[in-house]
């Protein structure tokens, strides 16, 4: 991921090694990284059981909080792919009965579609 594309805050997608080495003290059994994007210092990672957000906190990044959200807590989601001349595509996801959605935008060198595709395999099925 680009700096320059981290500051305008889009996510790039980050390599399966870097993400297993990153979460396998908190995967359990037959849990399976399928997906994860990176924002500078957060992280947004698509497993085969949920949806892992992490929030690297404080000047130093030490401080992290993992959020899980359980597919089956997902109510609705959408996204918008980039225009000819848009920078990002964005992912919205409503949780829960919460009215405000999670946004998270990626570059434009991320495919939103195959993003959209993961996520929709999981909580329609």
């Amino acid at each position: 991921m680009g700096l320059f594309s981290g500051i305008l805050g889009n996510a790039s997608e980050v390599s399966s090694e870097k993400m297993d080495q990153l979460f396998e003290e908190i995967l359990v059994p037959g849990e399976i990284i399928e997906k994860g994007y990176q924002l500078v210092r957060d992280m947004m990672v698509f497993t085969n059981k949920r949806l892992i957000l992490v929030d690297k906190q404080g000047v130093t990044g030490r401080k992290v909080e993992l959020l899980t959200v359980p597919y089956s807590k997902i109510t609705k989601f959408s996204k918008e792919s980039a225009g000819h001349f848009d920078l990002d595509a964005e992912l919205k996801i409503w949780i829960g009965s919460s009215h405000e959605p999670l946004v998270q935008k990626f570059s434009r060198s991320v495919n939103i579609h195959e993003v959209y595709q993961v996520l929709s395999n999981h909580v329609l099925s």
